[in-house]
This record gives structure tokens, C-alpha cells and sequence, in this order.
């Protein structure tokens, strides 16, 4: 589709895409096509404005002053177009394109791979990126649709849906109970073992509260920190030490017995599962569609593991 004056706006698409994904070839995969095309496109854009958009050099890609100042007026421009056709799209008419999700490794085995399963059976047109990471991922750069994520929230630019809470738990191996003796207090975790998730605000330091709403605040102390919960979880099953984590990651465990759920009458701070989107006003019908089919999904899912 040519603009006034033979702009392509096919060419504004992949260009706004390298500008927001760092680089071609993380455009390119963004967009589903093959990095050259996004060079020629690009090119092709710059001869046609006679100006340069980018700067390149062996290492990187970076946008020029001309390039920064036509992306600040494309993209929304972009969004809301984006956003005009969705609009008028029939409610029934076929879910197309692709639709890019993002999971904790554990969510995304546990849950968010089965509902993907489910919806991509009921949108057969639809093509399903999921990538799953413990990490954080950069939502705009990687172009992502929608992230699921655990616990809370901490960047206040971008969107969020909340889709449900969970518990925590405070868990060990049998084994390593009977070394070390079972707990009765709170503050008996202080003389334990304990496994650090150092992507939590404050791994060593936890409030619980108690049965008649009696608050208490542990320092643990960690001779092992760790930066995922499958890394964790192996751990605490191998009788290495004791720690929380999240009811849907423990739950079979506890039932098959390798670990024990430890002051089980005292609670830590409840966690949430939030959808979230990238910064900005337009919400795609695909991410659209997926949030309401997860949100119940979980809904569901949650259900049939508390049993």
C-alpha cells in the first residue's frame, strides 16, 4: 500500500519494527520474514525520504535523530490504525497473524502450554509464538504480545491485567526435616538452610502471618541463591535446604511426598498472575482473545490443583 508521495506503508511497518526491536535481524523475527527483506525495506524507505534513518555500524543499529523523530510519529499513528481495523472486525471473524507469549518456564509447562494448545485448536489461522523464560523479557523489543507473569509487579509504564492470585508455600525434603529438626515458629527459620530466589525484592527477609492475624518478620539466612524456581525446586527435593515457593510449582511434590509443606498456620504474602502488555493504547484482538481464554483457563486449572 503506497502513501502520498510513494511511501510504502508496508516500509513504515518494518521500519517502526527495527526501531522497537534494537536491530534487523531482531526485527526480522519479530515480523516473521527474513532479515533481508527488512534491509531492503528499510533502504528503500530512506531513498525515498532522502534521508538516513539509521546509523549502522558493525555492532549495532541506531536510530538517527530523523529516524527517532519519525518513529515518535509513526507509531502511534500505527497503533491507531491497528486499532480502527480491529474495531470493526465481526466478533466471530478469524483470529490471524501471530500471537507472541511470554511465560515462566514452570507456568508455561504447567498451564499456559495446555491453553495454547486448547486456543490455537480454535483458531486454526492464528500462528503461536510461545518463549518461555524466567527472565524478564523486553516486551517491546521482542514483540511481544502478551506476558504472563507471577508475583508483582514492579514496571509502572507497562500494562497489566490480573488474572488471579496464588499462595505461598513454605517448604522441605523430609530428609532434610529430620536432620535438622521440624519448625514450630517463624523465627526458627532463622537457624535453617534457606535456598534465596534472588529475583524476589527480599529473598532473605519474609512477614508471615499467623492464624489470628499475628504478623512476624524472618531474616533468613542462604547458603545457596539461585535464579529460577526449576533450579530451586531441584534443591529442595534433593534435601539441600528449605524455602518458598508458589503452590502450583509444589503441589505434586507435596502429594507424592518429596517435600513437606513446613508452618503450614502461617501464611506469606499471597502473589498474583497478571497478564501483561506492552506500553500503549492498542490491545490486538489475538491478545485480546487469549487473555479472556487464559484468564478462565487458569481459572480452571487452579481449581482442579487445589483438589
Amino acid at each position: 500500500m503506497a502513501l502520498p508521495g510513494q511511501v510504502d506503508l508496508n516500509d513504515l511497518i518494518v521500519f517502526t519494527a527495527v526501531v522497537e526491536a534494537g536491530g534487523f535481524a531482531a526485527a526480522a523475527q519479530r515480523l516473521g520474514v527474513a532479515p533481508a527483506k527488512v534491509s531492503v525495506e528499510v533502504a528503500r524507505l530512506e531513498s525515498q525520504l532522502g534521508v538516513a534513518l539509521f546509523a549502522r555500524t558493525t555492532r549495532r543499529v541506531v536510530p538517527t535523530e530523523a529516524g527517532l523523530a519519525l518513529h515518535a510519529r509513526c507509531a502511534p499513528l500505527l497503533g491507531e490504525l491497528r486499532s480502527a481495523l480491529d474495531s470493526v472486525h465481526a466478533p466471530s471473524a478469524a483470529l490471524t497473524g501471530t500471537l507472541r507469549v511470554t511465560a515462566p518456564i514452570d507456568l508455561s509447562s504447567g498451564s499456559v502450554a495446555p491453553a495454547l494448545s486448547r486456543f490455537a485448536q480454535l483458531h486454526p489461522a492464528l500462528t503461536i509464538d510461545l518463549r518461555s523464560a524466567d527472565g524478564i523479557a523486553d516486551l517491546v523489543a521482542e514483540g511481544i504480545d502478551v506476558a504472563i507473569r507471577m508475583g508483582w509487579l514492579r514496571d509502572s509504564s507497562l500494562r497489566a491485567v490480573k488474572l488471579g492470585e496464588f499462595e505461598q508455600y513454605i517448604v522441605a525434603a523430609p530428609d532434610y526435616l529430620r536432620r535438622v529438626g521440624l519448625p514450630t515458629e517463624p523465627e526458627d527459620l532463622a537457624r535453617l538452610d534457606w535456598i534465596a530466589m534472588t529475583r524476589l525484592p527480599t529473598p532473605l527477609t519474609w512477614e508471615l502471618t499467623g492464624p489470628d492475624g499475628e504478623m512476624r518478620t524472618v531474616q533468613t539466612r542462604a547458603r545457596i541463591k539461585v535464579d529460577t524456581s526449576g533450579a530451586l525446586l531441584a534443591l529442595l527435593r534433593d534435601g539441600a535446604g528449605i524455602s518458598i515457593l508458589h503452590q502450583y510449582a509444589v503441589q505434586e511434590d507435596l502429594r507424592a511426598g518429596r517435600l513437606v509443606r513446613v508452618l503450614p498456620q502461617w501464611s506469606a504474602p499471597r502473589g498474583g498472575t497478571w497478564a501483561v502488555l506492552p506500553p500503549g493504547r492498542h490491545l490486538a484482538r489475538n491478545a485480546q482473545a487469549f487473555i479472556e481464554f487464559y484468564r478462565e483457563h487458569l481459572r480452571q486449572w487452579t481449581s482442579v490443583q487445589s483438589e
